[in-house]
């Protein structure tokens, strides 16, 4: 399945919204993504994940990869509105305890889509 990327940015922050599987075979496109997001240094990224359907190990460790990077260069990076089975994943890893994980979109990410 293909894995579709989108960025908006606004007043420092990013919202990232991710549509597909994450896994061995398109966590390097996600991981470019980031790469790319993450040179404008936003204060604040929140990945949208409500249209993932499956991530495995190697879209967890970009996500972590992406967390280090973030909170480096003194930023805040949050997941959104996982669907039941990644949440499965977050909790079994123990990795909901070190991201911050919305059940939505936090709305001022949501009012920021028309600027």
């Amino acid at each position: 399945m293909e894995l579709k990327v989108s960025t908006r940015s606004h007043a420092g922050h990013a919202l990232v919204a991710i549509t597909g599987e994450i896994d061995l075979y398109t966590a390097p496109h996600l991981q470019a993504e980031f790469a790319r997001l993450l040179q404008e240094g936003p204060s604040r990224v929140v990945i949208d994940m409500s249209g993932v359907d499956f991530c495995d190990s190697t879209g967890m460790n970009v996500l972590l990869s992406a967390l280090k990077r973030v909170k480096e260069q003194g930023g805040a990076l949050d997941v959104a509105a996982p669907r039941p089975a990644v949440r499965k994943i977050l909790q079994v890893t123990g990795l909901d305890s070190v991201f911050t994980v919305h059940d939505e979109v936090p709305q001022e990410f949501l009012i920021s889509e028309g600027s």
